[in-house]
């Protein structure tokens, strides 16, 4: 019998429904209560729904992973903004780095950049970050 969304209160609940168990086409609300301006509200003090990206642990999907270059980045928030699973941290408007647990390396997040050369970029997920800062692009000159 399929359950709606506003009858669960509990994660656990969700892992024990089956495929066939949520109403098709139902909305997977973010959060449990209205929410006026989420920019302002740290990540930690949100009331995320169960159904929300932010309560599973997605990063063990990826295969390639974005990294951030805060030398850089311009704070625009299009890579906070796009980010379809809030794996974006920033505070105070300010980019302060990627999520990886929630991180699915979509590369969104990349595509949106507009700095020249992009402050997000994609690397192979096995990667460290330092030795993928070391390999950043130069700025490419306008012609």
């Amino acid at each position: 019998m399929a359950k709606d969304l506003k009858e669960i209160k509990d994660i656990e609940e969700i892992k024990e429904l089956g495929w066939d168990e949520l109403i098709p086409g139902a909305a997977l609300f973010s959060f449990t209560e209205p929410v006026e301006d989420v920019a302002e509200v740290p990540m930690d003090e949100r009331p995320y729904a169960p159904t929300n990206s932010h309560e599973w642990q997605v990063g063990d999907w990826r295969v390639e992973k974005p990294v951030y270059n805060r030398d850089l980045c311009i704070d625009c928030q299009f890579c906070w903004v796009f980010c379809p699973d809030m794996s974006i941290l920033s505070r105070d408007k300010k980019m302060i780095g990627v999520i990886y647990e929630h991180c699915k390396g979509c590369g969104i997040c990349v595509e949106v950049c507009p700095t020249n050369p992009k402050s997000l970029l994609m690397f192979p997920e096995h990667m460290e970050n330092e030795k993928a800062l070391e390999m950043w692009p130069k700025k490419e000159e306008k012609k």
